[in-house]
């Protein structure tokens, strides 16, 4: 199976090795992704450890847990990302905050919803930590008949694919 993340390679070679801590996000981007798919498998533990620590006192990995646990989702799609790093690899320490802005489809409460966000990241002691984010958008989106294509773009139809996870 592909990573969650949206990446064309297995899950446990992806964003699973950042999960775990055998490989640190050398990216804001990479830390998304990461994220989303901590989201996927349920680790609230990892998503709380990601936020930077301004942010930390405003969630709690108990809310995280139950979030995670209350939704499915589908798929995520990068639209953006604005991390720029300079020729000796150094960050760009002009650019305020780098930023990621991605949609992501998910399930909640059997009921589908698309979320637009541009992220924000900083660097706490070598390590990319979300900031904050604005949502761009969420909606609540109609659910396809049962011969339409799914709305995750697995290519499938939908009474193959998502329908399953409305039961």
């Amino acid at each position: 199976m592909n990573c969650y993340c949206g990446n064309q390679q297995p899950f446990e070679e992806c964003c699973d090795l950042i999960i775990s801590g055998v490989n640190v996000a050398v990216s804001p981007e990479q830390i998304m992704r990461s994220r989303y798919s901590a989201y996927a498998t349920k680790n609230a533990a990892y998503i709380y450890q990601t936020y930077a620590s301004s942010s930390k006192k405003e969630q709690s990995i108990q809310e995280i847990q139950s979030w995670a646990e209350e939704t499915q989702w589908l798929k995520l799609t990068i639209k953006h990302s604005d991390y720029i790093k300079n020729i000796d690899n150094s960050v760009d320490k002009e650019l305020l905050l780098p930023t990621v802005e991605f949609c992501a489809l998910y399930i909640h409460n059997k009921t589908f919803y698309q979320m637009s966000e541009v992220s924000r990241f900083t660097l706490e002691n070598h390590q990319w930590r979300y900031a904050d984010g604005d949502i761009a958008e969420h909606i609540e989106i109609s659910h396809p008949k049962r011969n339409e294509p799914c709305l995750c773009q697995s290519n499938k139809k939908f009474k193959h694919c998502c329908s399953s996870k409305l039961a």
